[in-house]
């Protein structure tokens, strides 16, 4: 996306007026599937959505019209993704579809599913192999970080072209705590020197400021989704619906623009699922009225209610207030 139609949709957003709210999704990157033609791709419609303000939580989605249990919403491709670091082997580095057992790795140890996904992550993947990642990646691994990896690929991307610099901008920050920042600091002082040390000559790097950083990382760290494919059960809705935000048994975390625009409840009437790569699918859980919202649920929602509200005050700087956790359920 340029930079001149993220400017478009920060302006939008701002305004915080319901119609203008309808204009966002015809510059947003998201793909969508009219829900009479059952998901043929073949014959794209306008998504049964709208974007606009709630009474509580700031913008969310909402739906246009009736849709069904089990509907297609809409599909999203991620903005930037990553494998996890327990799948980085057996995942394709690009779209993070599983391979199979005739995939060759590359010299770096990363393979990719197919040429088509080698190909498109060219650009970046040729600037990622330029640098020495050791000090940077050791440093996310011994304190278990999974957030900092999205950055360090959306850098690279940044460098290459294939992302603008503020590509994230139109999504909210999470509030950061001076605690927060400084250990956040430390990454970026790893990030960029690793950078520089190969690419200071790079004119291009001169984005790469602290605050830049810290920018990025703050949307990044209450709008990841964790990517856990379902392995083809297209059917199967409801056994994917519970979601956690550990990361390790996931195949990889992703950001998404219009995903993200989605508020949660822990008792959710609508959910994101990943059939078998990082490309999003957004379905009804059960029947959505027109003018209804639809939210999906952040977390476990199988936790009991205290647990809950700790993971969500924690992780995404929030109290739950859904009907659900109001009644104690």
């Amino acid at each position: 996306m340029s930079h001149s139609l993220i400017r478009r949709c920060s302006r939008l957003v701002s305004s915080c007026t319901t119609g203008n709210y309808r204009k966002i999704l015809q510059l947003l990157p998201f793909s969508s599937t009219n829900l009479e033609e059952h998901d043929d791709p073949s014959r794209p419609g306008p998504p049964p959505i709208r974007v606009g303000i709630t009474e509580s939580a700031g913008r969310g989605v909402f739906a246009t019209r009736g849709i069904g249990a089990g509907d297609l919403i809409h599909t999203a491709k991620p903005i930037v993704c990553h494998p996890s670091l327990s799948g980085i082997h057996s995942v394709c580095y690009f779209c993070l579809r599983k391979l199979g057992s005739s995939t060759c790795p590359e010299a770096s140890g990363v393979s990719f599913c197919s040429e088509e996904c080698k190909q498109r992550s060219k650009e970046f993947y040729d600037v990622e192999m330029k640098v020495n990642w050791t000090d940077f990646d050791d440093y996310c691994r011994t304190h278990g970080l999974k957030y900092p990896f999205l950055v360090k690929r959306l850098a690279c991307m940044v460098i290459s072209g294939d992302a603008s610099i503020d590509c994230l901008d139109i999504l909210q920050p999470a509030n950061l705590t001076p605690e927060m920042i400084v250990k956040m600091e430390e990454g970026f002082a790893l990030l960029r020197n690793a950078i520089a040390n190969k690419l200071i000559t790079n004119g291009n790097i001169d984005f790469l400021s602290k605050q830049w950083y810290l920018n990025v990382l703050a949307r990044i760290r209450i709008n990841a989704f964790r990517v856990d494919l379902v392995g083809g059960l297209y059917e199967d809705l409801f056994s994917s619906a519970v979601a956690s935000v550990e990361a390790e048994a996931a195949v990889g975390n992703a950001v998404y623009i219009l995903p993200s625009f989605y508020n949660h409840d822990c008792d959710p009437n609508a959910h994101i699922i990943w059939i078998d790569t990082a490309d999003a699918k957004l379905k009804a859980l059960r029947n959505v009225e027109a003018g209804e919202e639809l939210r999906i649920c952040y977390i476990d929602a199988s936790m009991d209610r205290d647990a809950r509200q700790e993971l969500l005050l924690r992780g995404f700087g929030f109290q739950c207030k859904c009907n659900r956790c109001l009644h104690g359920d």
